[in-house]
């Protein structure tokens, strides 16, 4: 009896081991998008890694570098949840307020220079990538009259990422 268990599961294991890996090319041959997961812990982390792409790619354009503004990360963070609960990625708050009002809540007492978003699935590295490939955020990038730069983001349960980037002067 014991054998015949043996066998059994060994079975069982085998049949399992035979199932087809999932997918990870869709039908029109691109790859399948996978959920990017931000952990509560890395903020700081993503945050600096977007501004040392948006530095790498101000250099090379022959821009100054950009500083973290915390106000403006404040003011980033704020329009991302906010464009999650509207669903919808647009420049103006479920109150009716626009890039330069979100910046003056904050407190910062800069000039507003621009603001990106973007609804995606994808993390900090091919957000900026896609806006780079756009040229009115590619602007908002690379603009010579920036000095400061704020980023961040609100993930939904599903991985839905709302992405902010707010720059200054």
């Amino acid at each position: 009896m014991a054998r015949l268990v043996v066998l059994l599961v060994s079975m069982v294991f085998a049949l399992a081991a035979c199932a087809p890996p999932p997918p990870t090319v869709g039908p029109d041959g691109k790859p399948l998008p996978r959920v990017y997961r931000i952990k509560a812990g890395d903020t700081a982390k993503i945050q600096f890694r977007a501004l040392d792409t948006v530095n790498a790619l101000r250099q090379a354009a022959g821009q100054q570098t950009l500083e973290l503004d915390s106000k403006l990360n404040a003011a980033a963070a704020t329009h991302s949840r906010d464009m999650s609960v509207q669903n919808r990625p647009w420049h103006f708050g479920s109150d009716g307020s626009s890039p330069l009002d979100r910046v003056q809540r904050v407190g910062y007492s800069g000039i507003l220079v621009g603001e990106n978003i973007s609804e995606t699935y994808e993390n900090e590295s091919e957000t900026l990538a896609a806006w780079m490939q756009e040229p009115a955020t590619r602007n908002v990038i690379l603009n010579p009259r920036a000095r400061k730069m704020g980023f961040s983001w609100f993930q939904e349960p599903n991985g839905k990422i709302w992405w902010t980037m707010v720059t200054g002067s």
